[in-house]
């Protein structure tokens, strides 16, 4: 098997990209005895289709996923690998938030006092960008709409240029991409104000084919944690901590985030 290795999720910037490439041969060294011994390969890639598609292949051996779509179009499809734990406030034992934000000019102080501006989110299956936004604003919804509009994006860094270009007013970022984006793209960053965090959920999990057996995930986790020993600077440029097993459990809590916004009668960002 000629399987493939992709880590695109936090490619905020060209640099970062490269980094985390550097972590992906730094794997593939180490995976290679149980590479060799099955007589595989690895390809580290820059996926060409969806992301979706992307990780229901059959030859991934790596990737990074959301943890909503790993509980929802990924369930019961892939294997679990582990879950990074990030050096960023609000990411102890892998977990993580988003960051919500507001473009400067639109006077907030607080997700309250938003009622009736725009919103920006990257992507319906986003926990980060759209559930956990949802979440947080369906307690002051009261079963209604809440903001004046909502645009989808596709991405956060194009939710926090939304805010730039004056097109939204509010928007959650996930906290390491946001912890990215302050260290490498200040601009980006300078042009909104932070008026609070939302609730806390699992961290984006690493995923591996349904066909990969037990010892290739061991072999993986191992891999991981020694990718990010050897190379003490790449981790912090990474903001890599180390990695946790946090079983598939933990992650029903992102259901449980979105019933709570349903129960509040606030199904959908609106």
């Amino acid at each position: 098997m000629n399987w493939l290795a992709a880590l695109p999720m936090y490619n905020v910037t060209p640099r970062l990209a490269a980094d985390w490439r550097v972590l992906l041969e730094h794997v593939h060294g180490h995976l290679q005895p149980w590479l060799d011994a099955r007589g595989d390969s690895l390809e580290l890639v820059d996926p060409t289709t969806s992301l979706t598609e992307f990780w229901l292949r059959d030859d991934l051996l790596l990737a990074q996923t959301c943890g909503y779509p790993l509980m929802h179009a990924l369930h019961d499809r892939v294997q679990l690998v582990t879950t990074p734990i990030f050096s960023v406030d609000g990411c102890a034992n892998g977990a993580y938030r988003s960051v919500l934000v507001a473009r400067k000019a639109a006077g907030v102080t607080s997700l309250a006092s938003s009622r009736g501006l725009r919103a920006a989110y990257n992507s319906i299956d986003s926990n980060s960008g759209m559930s956990l936004l949802r979440h947080a604003v369906a307690p002051l919804a009261g079963g209604r709409a809440f903001f004046a509009s909502v645009i989808e994006t596709g991405g956060h860094l194009a939710s926090l240029e939304a805010l730039h270009d004056d097109r939204a007013d509010i928007a959650a970022i996930d906290c390491v991409t946001f912890a990215f984006v302050r260290e490498q793209l200040p601009d980006l960053a300078d042009g909104v104000i932070e008026i609070g965090v939302t609730a806390s959920s699992p961290g984006l999990p690493l995923i591996t084919s349904k066909k990969v057996p037990p010892d290739g995930i061991d072999a993986l986790r191992a891999a991981l944690s020694h990718a990010v020993s050897q190379d003490p600077p790449l981790a912090a440029r990474l903001k890599l901590a180390g990695f946790v097993q946090r079983p598939l459990a933990d992650y029903s809590s992102i259901i449980d985030i979105e019933k709570d916004a349903a129960k509040r009668g606030y199904p959908r960002l609106a």
